[in-house]
């Protein structure tokens, strides 16, 4: 049988130059078209300066592409393909790879400006220097393999901008005579992959840290080592370049990774509104000339030596200070003139039009904002809020005047969920609340433990809330379909789920981590989770001291919790656990978890037997149609709280009721509960 077609091609060879005349970059890439339509596979191609040689071709029977090049122009290898082979004799202007989505090119000589710019997967080899902002923009799709970025001695100024992914390799042959081997400036803006670096690097974007190679890294390169040279043809480089990543010798090598969110934050040090009137709009600053102090600045709520100096009673123009520091508003300046008044009734339900919670929640659990800024302490000692709190534990409500015929649905138990429940059903709406778990009061029930929250206080609460006349439901699991059914059957629903799934770091052995919610919520279920003498506590919120107590009372004899930065719980929170014998670090940055316990990025290792991770927690959203959850897996939401494009039917001040669905995403925001309380 006759060979076939593709199998009696050879090599196609186009020039540049024909006739003696340079011929266009449109011109020379149909020739490469009609050869590859004619079956050949492998090119050599003697250019002149012609653009976009090599890039998104492929073979229609799915052969590999060979390219030989001479004398390109700028963008070569632009969007090459999967099973593309460039090879580039001598060097090579602007965009050398750019775009990248799987080709090899490998670069003799040098490279101009943005060599591997935006590259998404695939290899490219260099093997000489590059220009300016190479390797910028660079990406990882999880669906393909990382691209990878290999210079044999160094890169220009800017290189790795807004890099997102990948890896990148910059040798620094023949360049220890140079200040930075990355020229200056290098990774400003970027969040994602890694480049290992030898030589000398100066300049680096704040951004990013320098940090040593560990043994995974140390594998990489001698792997790679050995391929990148064979290809640009200096094998005989690699005792040279592998000098340190085996044995115990000094290693010459580096590795620069983006900070995280987080990390970023730590160093940004953010004024307080005191240091910014003093510091910048007073002294040495913009008002500098003609004002001494910052007592004018401040001249909407009257306290300390201006309160003295300058009497002006404004007569409830603004809110008092701790009832604008409440969350939700809580007029606690009113309850103290019912007091004196001799009106103790009155002034212990009044907090009751405001929050169902006012002796677990103010009482016991609230850090108590309205206390920091009360003016009595000014004077002697502010209100003692949290005892008043307290009083109200007994109070009887009475059942609402007037009843409608309009049902509302709550998803939720917990506090968003249970206010919102209250305020409604006191205006006379049917309210039924919805809860998966067996029990009800969201985290107040399931995860705070009795240290800080006493169970019968709150189960006295809890029942003053059925007493009303909502009706809790729980071992109701709210799935797609029953929201659907939900708001066929209710005129309103209201979404008030909270937060109940632990957000988990992927830090190398993160499967060895204990979920902190999940911690606290076997507590509270009597559970006795076996967990050592030694245990560690990642995060240091107030979440966390609630875990390090409940590591306390399991019999943990050492308990530890480190942050990434200044421990974010209360005061009164981080007290109450250093008395028990805790200590909290920070800053630390964790880089592994293994048997021995947490191993920081500064070399230190916190043994512990059991480590436990408490850095926030997520809402689980799925049973939400696409319409109400926004780019970022979030509840999307307008100014009325409502999904988008809708809004009530009737004006607030006549009592709106809302169309079909009310989001509340967040607890302590004052305007979602307040505007439930206040509409209705």
């Amino acid at each position: 049988m006759p060979e076939s077609k593709k199998e009696i091609k050879t090599t196609a060879v186009i020039d540049g130059i024909v006739d003696g005349h340079r011929i266009s970059t449109r011109q020379l890439l149909q020739e490469l078209y009609k050869k590859l339509d004619e079956g050949y596979t492998e090119f050599e191609i003697n250019a002149c300066g012609q653009h976009d040689i090599g890039g998104p071709l492929w073979d229609p029977e799915g052969e590999p592409l060979k390219f030989k090049v001479k004398n390109p122009g700028q963008r070569l290898g632009s969007m090459g393909m999967q099973g593309t082979t460039i090879e580039i004799e001598g060097s090579s202007p602007a965009d050398v790879g750019w775009l990248n989505a799987g080709a090899e090119i490998v670069l003799k000589g040098d490279g101009g400006d943005t060599t591997a710019h935006c590259a998404a997967t695939g290899k490219i080899y260099v093997g000489g220097r590059t220009g300016t902002r190479s390797g910028a923009l660079m990406k990882y799709d999880p669906s393909y393999t990382a691209p990878e970025f290999w210079v044999l001695e160094n890169t220009g100024s800017f290189s790795f901008e807004f890099m997102g992914g990948g890896i990148g390799v910059i040798c620094g042959f023949g360049c220890e005579d140079l200040n930075s081997v990355m020229g200056y400036r290098s990774c400003v803006g970027m969040v994602g992959g890694v480049i290992y670096v030898r030589g000398s690097v100066k300049d680096l974007s704040d951004e990013v840290f320098l940090l040593e190679l560990d043994q995974g890294d140390k594998e990489f390169l001698l792997k790679g080592l050995p391929v990148f040279l064979e290809k640009i043809g200096r094998p005989e480089l690699i005792n040279t370049l592998s000098r340190g990543l085996q044995g115990d010798n000094p290693c010459e090598w580096k590795k620069i990774r983006a900070k995280t969110y987080q990390e970023r934050a730590v160093q940004k040090k953010v004024k307080s509104l005191k240091e910014f009137r003093v510091n910048d709009w007073v002294e040495g600053g913009i008002f500098g000339d003609v004002l001494k102090d910052d007592y004018t600045v401040a001249n909407f709520v009257s306290t300390g030596d201006f309160r003295l100096k300058f009497p002006i009673w404004k007569n409830a123009m603004f809110s008092a200070p701790c009832e604008y520091n409440c969350p939700i508003g809580i007029p606690t300046q009113k309850r103290i003139a019912l007091l004196r008044q001799d009106k103790a009734e009155d002034a212990l339900r009044l907090v009751l039009e405001y929050s169902p919670f006012p002796a677990s929640v103010c009482g016991q659990v609230c850090p108590n904002l309205c206390v920091d800024e009360c003016n009595r302490r000014y004077l002697d000692i502010p209100v003692k809020i949290g005892e008043l709190g307290l009083l109200s534990k007994q109070i009887e409500v009475h059942p609402p005047k007037v009843e409608k015929d309009e049902r509302v649905a709550i998803i939720g138990s917990g506090v968003a969920g249970l206010g919102a429940a209250w305020h409604l059903r006191k205006t006379g709406y049917q309210v039924d609340v919805y809860e998966q778990d067996e029990v009800f009061g969201g985290k107040l029930k399931q995860v705070i433990p009795e240290d800080r929250l006493q169970q019968d206080i709150l189960e006295t609460e809890l029942q003053r809330i059925v007493d009303l006349g909502i009706n809790v439901k729980t071992r109701t699991l709210v799935n797609k379909k029953l929201f659907a059914k939900l708001k066929s059957e209710y005129d309103a629903v209201v979404v008030a789920i909270g937060a109940h799934n632990p957000v988990i770091i992927p830090f190398e052995g993160y499967e060895r981590l204990v979920k902190g919610l999940d911690f606290l919520k076997a507590i509270n279920k009597g559970e006795k989770p076996q967990i050592g003498e030694k245990v560690v506590v990642i995060g240091a919120g107030n979440a966390a001291m609630d875990v390090v107590i409940g590591a306390y009372n399991l019999g943990a004899k050492d308990v530890t919790a480190i942050d990434i930065q200044k421990p974010a719980a209360f005061d009164k929170e981080i007290k109450h656990v250093e008395k028990l014998g805790a200590k909290i670090l920070w800053p630390c940055f964790t880089e592994k978890i293994s048997e021995q316990g947490v191993h920081l990025k500064d070399g230190r290792v916190l043994e512990a037997d059991t480590v436990i991770i408490s850095v926030g927690d997520r809402p689980d959203l799925s049973f939400l149609d696409k319409e109400y959850i926004d780019e970022k897996g979030m509840l999307r939401i307008n100014e009325y709280q409502l999904p988008p494009q809708r809004k009530p039917h009737i004006s607030c001040r006549s009592g709106w009721f809302f169309q079909t669905v009310l989001l509340i995403p967040v607890l302590s925001c004052r305007s979602r509960l307040c505007r439930i309380r206040q509409c209705f």
